[in-house]
């Protein structure tokens, strides 16, 4: 389809309702209408598989699906079955449910480097809940985060560090310092810069880069040389990984970590997991003073946690994680292919591990552009691909992934056309996309 001829006019007056009621338009800033060119952000009507359908009755080939938590596909049926047979068993009990006995063993037969494990809904809830426990069993006050990771948490302790800081005390955000991934000198310095004040060290385990050869257990070292508990946050990597997380895939125990997206396949749950020492300091069978860690009214939701539990036995028996890496490596090469053979081979770059591919848009300068994207973007959705990464399910066919490669091939033209013109303007019709974290809107 033309990109002249792809109009989204449903969309794009739900789009206006959208904002009329929600502050951005979305319940999450990376799914708002600034995230695509102007006029052709989708609004979805329903999914299944690989595959969602817009409310102007357009069907796209989904990557990144659900922020990248709905890695079996939309609808997954031993999903949707595990889920359907809580529902009309109730959801929500003035005591626990035995299913939360189930969801717990399950959750630790899977990840056996973890002790303990608590669920919640979202993932900086477990995040801010690891952050607060490390403080409470160290009695230091300072948070390090890894600068080189975009996002921990919604709470003040990360978002006061991002140019979205309105509205957070400068005292607040002081308290938190960041360290370079790969770089153990640096964090050395940095924790005996701050000798005995950094209570954790939170970091992904690894991102769109392979950790370095001894980083993560070079961090572990570091950790325990200077009293800090290490934490690791799993929310893109769990299962996506390996079942047990990157944790299980390097051999690298935490104190802690935490789990979400994948686990649920697009339901509401996210774990905590650590040491028994550590967790239970947030129970009742310890003589110290008592950690507010999770106590959520909607955490043990029963037809969540049977969500992850199917999740977890579908990964285990199905080999989902290896499906996940062979289907990102083929798309990935012909992702490449693509875009070499439309001249743009170093403007098209397809980054990260194959079951959690990004890409990046770059100028003629070899520069991010958000402009390219814009251009990259617009291409995609006319070729019936909704791509904000490339990011795979296993649902995707190896048609899908071709129909895929030829959306790019032929978005790739157009590129290699505004770079040899030097000018994106008519390809743009609009304003660029813009980055998540910026001052103002």
């Amino acid at each position: 389809m033309d990109t002249e001829e792809f109009q989204l006019p449903r969309s794009r007056q739900a789009n206006e309702r959208l904002h009329a009621m929600i502050p951005g338009g979305a319940h999450t800033y990376a799914k708002g209408d600034d995230q695509y060119p102007e006029n052709l952000a989708p609004v979805i009507s329903h999914g299944r598989g690989a595959h969602v359908w817009d409310i102007d009755g357009n069907r796209y080939v989904e990557y990144g699906s659900g922020l990248r938590s709905v890695s079996l596909g939309h609808a997954h049926p031993r999903v949707t079955e595990a889920v359907r047979r809580e529902l009309d068993r109730g959801s929500n009990f003035v005591r626990p449910s035995i299913v939360e006995v189930e969801a717990a063993e399950r959750f630790l037969a899977t990840v056996p480097t973890a002790e303990m494990v608590k669920f919640a809904k979202n993932g900086s809830d477990a995040t801010t809940a690891a952050v607060r426990l490390a403080r409470a069993v160290t009695g230091r006050p300072r948070v390090a985060v890894c600068a080189d990771h975009p996002f921990f948490s919604v709470d003040d302790w990360f978002i006061g560090t991002t140019p979205m800081s309105a509205g957070i005390p400068a005292a607040t955000t002081e308290l938190t310092v960041a360290f370079p991934y790969g770089d153990l000198a640096a964090t050395e310095e940095l924790l005996t810069r701050h000798r005995d004040e950094v209570a954790c060290l939170i970091l992904e385990p690894a991102t769109h880069t392979e950790p370095p050869p001894g980083y993560l257990a070079g961090l572990r070292e570091l950790a325990d040389r200077h009293g800090c508990v290490l934490i690791f946050d799993e929310m893109i990597t769990g299962l996506r990984w390996s079942e047990a997380g990157a944790q299980g895939l390097y051999g690298v125990v935490p104190d802690l970590s935490t789990f979400g997206k994948a686990l649920g396949n697009g339901f509401a749950v996210s774990a905590l997991a650590g040491r028994r020492e550590l967790m239970e300091r947030g129970g009742l069978r310890h003589s110290g003073d008592r950690v507010f860690l999770l106590s959520t009214t909607h955490g043990a939701e029963t037809h969540s946690l049977a969500a992850a539990m199917a999740v977890q036995t579908t990964y285990v028996e199905e080999g989902v994680t290896a499906r996940l890496h062979a289907l990102g490596e083929r798309l990935a090469a012909g992702v490449r292919d693509a875009a070499a053979a439309m001249g743009v081979g170093d403007h098209i770059v397809v980054r990260g591990r194959a079951s959690n591919l990004v890409y990046a848009t770059l100028d003629e300068n070899g520069q991010p552009s958000q402009r390219y994207r814009t251009l990259f973007l617009r291409q995609l959705l006319a070729g019936g691909v909704l791509a904000p990464s490339f990011v795979v399910s296993s649902a995707l066919s190896d048609a899908d992934i071709d129909h895929t490669v030829e959306a790019v091939a032929q978005a790739c033209a157009v590129y290699r056309k505004a770079l040899d013109a030097a000018d994106l303007t008519p390809w743009l019709a609009g304003r660029p996309v813009k980055p998540v974290f910026r001052r103002l809107a």
